[in-house]
């Protein structure tokens, strides 16, 4: 029998900015890109090994880019957030979707990070942080003024939520 207070898993409502996808293409590109490179210099000096550094090289870069066009589309598809008055839903994964739900009461910090690429494409992470096993919960591919917003509601929002008792 649920409780009044039973937090249901459902699915999140809220899609990433569509500039995750470019951020992603660069992330698998830049991955894909530096292997193949070293392989590719490496065989262009090596004589005698060229063939077994320039194959491998050409399948990593013809892989990378088969990657870089599928999988972030992909991702954006899947990928899914929201936050209500009592959790914070994500959805994640491509191939292993990953349901996570953070109740308000068990939210112990909110953080917002850019890195590099993020801000290039102006884009952050939220990390909502528990007192899980799993660990914390993650928005990324957000725009940088939704999560600045949202990092600030969540603060708002976690400080008027009485703690569980559990």
């Amino acid at each position: 029998m649920a409780g009044e207070n039973t937090v249901r898993l459902r699915p999140p409502n809220n899609r990433l900015n569509e500039r995750a996808v470019n951020w992603w293409r660069t992330q698998v590109l830049l991955t894909a890109a530096v292997p193949a490179l070293v392989l590719a210099v490496l065989g262009a000096f090596i004589e005698p090994a060229r063939t077994w550094l320039l194959v491998p090289a050409g399948v990593i870069a013809v892989l990378g880019l088969a990657c870089t066009a599928f999988f972030p589309a992909w991702w954006y598809r899947v990928h899914r957030w929201e936050v209500t008055d009592e959790a914070v839903y994500v959805c994640t994964g491509a191939l292993w979707q990953e349901w996570r739900i953070a109740p308000m009461s068990r939210i112990q910090t909110v953080d917002t990070v850019r890195g590099p690429l993020e801000q290039a494409f102006r884009l952050a992470t939220v990390t909502v942080t528990t007192a899980s096993a799993k660990g914390a919960v993650r928005i990324e591919g957000l725009d940088h003024q939704v999560a600045a917003d949202l990092a600030e509601d969540l603060t708002r929002i976690t400080r008027a939520t009485p703690g569980d008792a559990t």
